[in-house]
């Protein structure tokens, strides 16, 4: 049975710097679990639209880009996993969304969506992840999931919003001194 997680974080960073920081896929295997180990085995890139005038994007995952992920599925444990996904929509500093080709999941769409939003007089940007998915595992996986409901998915977020606070700001630094060259 189709299931569907949602989470959001503000940033108090503007939309074109959020939106390239979570484009570029270099940026995804620190913001997983550490004890995951996560790593790009395979990167296709496919070049995006021209970005909008003024962002600082350089690179991102067009349509049709392709990535194999590799990560351990349980801490302590040396056996790795693949995930094959490619992105199937993409539009600058507004939303991407990348389908699972191959990996631990019978269906997996995640899309990521960004918007301004202004907080106690602060301008920033509202990420917005949603994870529509299916367990495989047929009648296993849904008891699985019954058992484990959505708590996994809830810390592997928590871990990315808080790796998102601490890589991002090193991120817009490093945008902000290479616009200066």
């Amino acid at each position: 049975m189709p299931k569907t997680f949602q989470t959001s974080q503000w940033l108090p960073f503007p939309v074109p710097v959020v939106f390239a920081f979570f484009a570029n896929p270099q940026n995804l295997p620190p913001l997983m679990p550490a004890w995951q180990k996560t790593r790009i085995e395979e990167l296709q890139l496919k070049a995006p639209p021209q970005p909008p005038a003024g962002s600082p994007a350089r690179l991102g995952t067009g349509v049709g880009t392709t990535m194999i992920l590799s990560f351990r599925a349980l801490p302590g444990i040396p056996m790795r996993l693949n995930w094959h996904a490619t992105i199937k929509e993409f539009e600058w500093n507004d939303h991407f969304c990348d389908e699972q080709v191959s990996g631990p999941f019978h269906t997996w769409r995640h899309c990521h969506s960004v918007k301004a939003e202004t907080r106690d007089g602060v301008d920033g940007t509202l990420v917005t992840d949603r994870v529509d998915y299916q367990v495989a595992g047929g009648p296993l996986g849904g008891l699985i999931h019954f058992m484990m409901g959505s708590v996994p998915f809830m810390a592997v977020f928590r871990i990315r919003h808080s790796q998102t606070e601490k890589l991002l700001p090193v991120y817009a630094q490093h945008l902000a001194l290479r616009s200066l060259r």
